[in-house]
Formats: structure tokens, C-alpha cells, sequence
């Protein structure tokens, strides 16, 4: 099994493989790599261990070498000049009168390449923009159409929670978020109430989708007649000890507080109870 270090170049951005090498990083260190977009300066979040050739992309790329305090003030410089590049191109937009907004700008580390990221509503001729790029900045020129969810993930900004969003502080990956799952978790199914600021489906709806699916918890869609039913409130249900009335829902424990009698509530796991209406006669 090869010996790997994970790098991550964003802020909550996706962790990438390389090969250590001789550069004897650790985790929490700054490295220097070559990736296919040129050389670019990383964080090392997960120090060298061993990982199986399947959780690997051929060919594995060595760490080049560890970064130094120099790599770090040409970073902040290329930082200040994302910044004004943001400008230029916004003019540069303007005067193409393109139908199309700006959302971010990156340079690589050794500026070889420097990507131009914007949303809109459909195709952009571009050519005559990336052209005129081209002159001012003298080095290769990269303009990428992204989705909202990405946009959202570039902007940050605040969730209906009340925090900052989880795919601007810590998701490295989009998962696919499915209506089903407000519908497993008996949410409310208005898109207002179900959405980010991005307009899709709230990345959180995921989080907890497989406490409610299967008795491992850990539903695939396929789970058939290991799919438990979850009890609803106020419904009448058949206990191992007798008829009674869900009051309560332990999601965590996959139990029911089940109502026998005024004065007698118990507490009762989901796989024991059928719904009144669908028990056996006696």
C-alpha cells in the first residue's frame, strides 16, 4: 500500500493524495506540489499513512518540498493581486457588455495560470474576453462556468441555522440531497423552508437521513425489508405490553414514548411497534 499525505489548497476544498516523498511533512505543514493545473502551495491536513492503491489516482505526485516563509508572502501577494485582476476583468466584462457575473478569481502559485470563475444563465462566447485577459496579464487564462451551489460554496454566507454554511467551512465534497429524504424525516416540504441561499436542497437534510431509514442506521436505498417505519406522533400503536398512543420520538435511540394508560408511559424501540390499523385482530 502506498504512503500518502492529504493537501488541501481551499478552505474547506477537496483533499487531494501525494506522494511524500522525501520532503518529511506533517500534518499542519505548508507544501509545495505539482498538480495539473502547475505548481501550487497546500496544507497538509492529513499526515503520512498508508491508504489502499483503490483510494489512489495514478500517477501518485511527489510532494516537491516543504513550504517556507518566503512561499508564504508570495501567496498573500498573489492574494492582492486576485484581487485587483477581479477588477480588470469586471471592466473588461463590462466593456463586452457579456450577460454573465464574476464570482471569483485564483492564481496559481508560480502564476502560470490564472482562473476567472462565473455564473450565468447559459452558454458565453467568451473568446474575445479571454483575448483581451490574455494581454494584460501576459499568462495563461482560464474562465470556468460554475454552478450555484458552487457559488454559494465561493461566497459563504449565512444558513437559515443561523451559521455559516457547511459547504463554505468544512464540506470538501457536494453528496447528492434527494426530496425523499424531508420526506423520511417528515420535514416540511416547502422549498423555502428545505433550501439554502443557493436554491438547492439543504446539504443537512443528509446528515441525519440515516437515523431514519434502516436498524444498522445506515441506509443505501436498497435496504428492502430492513426499512423501519418510524411511528408518528398521536397515532395509535400495538406494544409488546398493549395498545397505547405514541406521545414522543427518540430519533437517536429508535425508540417511541408509547402512552398505555394516563398514568403509565413507556418506552418502546421502533421494530416493536405496529400501527393499530395494520395489527392482526385478536
Amino acid at each position: 500500500m502506498p504512503t500518502v499525505v492529504g493537501i488541501r489548497f481551499k478552505k474547506a476544498g477537496k483533499i487531494y493524495y501525494f506522494d511524500p516523498a522525501l520532503s518529511s511533512v506533517a500534518q499542519g505543514d505548508h507544501a509545495i506540489v505539482e498538480t495539473a493545473r502547475g505548481v501550487e502551495y497546500g496544507e497538509v491536513v492529513v499526515g503520512p499513512r498508508e491508504v489502499s492503491d483503490s483510494e489512489v489516482v495514478s500517477p501518485l505526485k511527489p510532494v516537491l518540498r516543504k513550504a517556507t516563509d518566503e512561499d508564504a508572502q508570495k501567496v498573500e501577494e498573489n492574494i492582492v493581486r486576485e484581487k485587483e485582476a477581479f477588477n480588470i476583468c469586471l471592466r473588461k466584462i463590462t466593456n463586452h457588455d457579456l450577460p454573465m457575473r464574476l464570482i471569483d478569481v485564483e492564481f496559481t502559485f508560480d502564476v502560470n495560470k490564472i482562473i476567472f470563475y462565473f455564473t450565468a444563465e447559459g452558454r458565453i462566447d467568451f473568446r474575445e474576453l479571454v483575448k483581451d485577459l490574455a494581454a494584460v496579464f501576459r499568462t495563461r487564462i482560464e474562465l470556468r462556468q460554475i454552478g450555484v451551489r458552487d457559488e454559494a460554496k465561493m461566497l459563504g454566507g449565512i444558513g437559515s441555522c443561523g451559521r455559516p454554511l457547511c459547504c463554505s467551512t468544512f464540506l470538501g465534497d457536494f453528496e447528492p440531497v434527494s426530496i425523499r429524504m424531508a420526506k423520511d424525516q417528515n420535514l416540511s416540504l416547502n422549498p423555502a423552508k428545505i433550501s439554502g441561499i443557493c436554491g438547492r436542497l439543504m446539504c443537512c437534510l443528509k446528515y441525519e437521513n440515516h437515523m431514519y431509514c434502516c436498524k444498522e442506521g445506515g441506509c443505501k436505498r436498497n435496504c428492502g425489508n430492513d426499512r423501519v417505519e418510524i411511528p408518528k406522533l398521536g397515532s395509535l400503536v400495538v406494544t409488546p405490553l398493549g395498545e397505547g398512543k405514541v406521545t414522543g420520538i427518540n430519533r437517536a435511540m429508535r425508540t417511541a414514548s408509547v402512552q398505555l394508560t394516563p398514568d403509565n408511559v413507556i418506552q418502546v424501540e421502533w421494530d416493536e411497534i405496529v400501527d393499530a390499523s395494520k395489527a392482526d385482530p385478536i
